[in-house]
């Protein structure tokens, strides 16, 4: 028997572009409440969960990328666990494995914290690559194998991962493998310092240190605003666009490895999150240039001197976007147009 922290979906409405877009506002309006002056990065966030992917949250210590998921979990009202990696975590520690129940004489398998539908995954990158590749076959399969048994995970799922920069001390650079299953990676930088007074101001009003939310959407709501992505329209053109900008990372000359044909996929589903976000039922070149950073730069690869000369692959994914010729369509889609994944 698996217990498991996941909230089910009572039912699954059906919702048109301008629905989504307006639901997605309520969420973005209510996390903003507590992850002050941050709406970029938060749009991305919740893109990539509409997407159905998992997000990386890699940035200094102490500028809200916990509280970011915690946040979200509230206000989807979708079940959630933390998990603290260490270097003392085992897979086990992730997935969950078979204890003996003495009452019953035999073996039965616990259930992990992975069995949630939003699992915050706090450094990440503090913890050995073999406690980190316990979360591969979750991230792009949506189960857990466990001596020879297999155990689906509920929908929704998904992972929100902390990783502090690699030149901390104690931190183990994720495997390209596995930033390759995150859809997108994100940053948040400091505040101004109109924004950390705010964040005080409210931490004072509030009289509480713990921030919460009131559930905005539901699973089933949750579900069916992934579900419309599928409604959302790629015209030809834009879908060329998207090739043409991956493909252009793999001939920059600053580049040792490019981004690969999951990366073109990562622009598509986020292309589409973004535009339904905006109440669109299409994809527009805007859509594109606004996920390709968060999308593309942790795919790549650059030559080693480029760090030398500190070259990141963000700047690569900036000179692909400005040399890349734009689609020449209407914003508009046509009936060639692409309509799935």
């Amino acid at each position: 028997m698996i217990r498991q922290s996941v909230a089910s979906p009572k039912s699954t409405p059906v919702l048109g572009p301008a629905e989504v877009g307006r639901l997605a506002g309520a969420v973005l309006d209510a996390v903003n409440t507590v992850v002050v002056g941050k709406r970029g990065p938060l749009e991305l966030v919740l893109a990539g969960i509409l997407a159905g992917g998992n997000v990386l949250l890699e940035d200094l210590p102490g500028l809200g990328k916990t509280l970011t998921a915690r946040s979200f979990a509230q206000v989807l009202g979708i079940g959630f666990r933390r998990l603290q990696f260490t270097p003392d975590l085992l897979p086990a520690d992730v997935t969950g494995s078979f204890l003996y129940d003495q009452s019953r004489h035999e073996f039965a398998f616990r259930a992990g914290p992975i069995f949630t539908n939003l699992l915050l995954a706090d450094e990440i990158n503090r913890t050995p690559p073999k406690t980190q590749a316990a979360l591969l076959e979750a991230m792009q399969e949506r189960q857990v194998s466990v001596e020879g048994a297999t155990y689906r995970l509920e929908p929704p799922f998904h992972v929100l991962a902390t990783a502090n920069p690699i030149e901390y001390e104690g931190t183990y650079p994720l495997p390209e493998a596995q930033l390759d299953r995150f859809l997108l990676r994100v940053s948040f930088g400091y505040p101004t310092q109109g924004e950390e007074w705010d964040v005080l101001r409210r931490r004072m009003l509030r009289r509480t240190e713990e921030a919460l939310l009131d559930p905005v959407v539901d699973v089933g709501t949750l579900l069916a605003m992934q579900t419309a992505l599928e409604g959302v329209t790629v015209e030809d053109s834009i879908g060329q666009y998207i090739v043409a900008l991956v493909a252009a990372t793999r001939e920059h000359p600053q580049v040792l490895v490019g981004a690969s044909p999951r990366g073109s996929l990562a622009l598509l589903l986020l292309s589409r999150a973004m535009a339904a976000m905006a109440g669109r039922s299409y994809v527009i070149q805007e859509d594109v240039k606004a996920v390709a950073g968060p999308a593309l730069a942790h795919r790549i690869t650059l030559h080693p001197d480029m760090w030398l000369r500190r070259i990141d692959p963000a700047a690569v994914v900036v000179d692909v976007l400005e040399h890349t010729p734009s689609p020449a369509s209407a914003a508009m889609p046509s009936h060639a147009g692409l309509h799935g994944g």
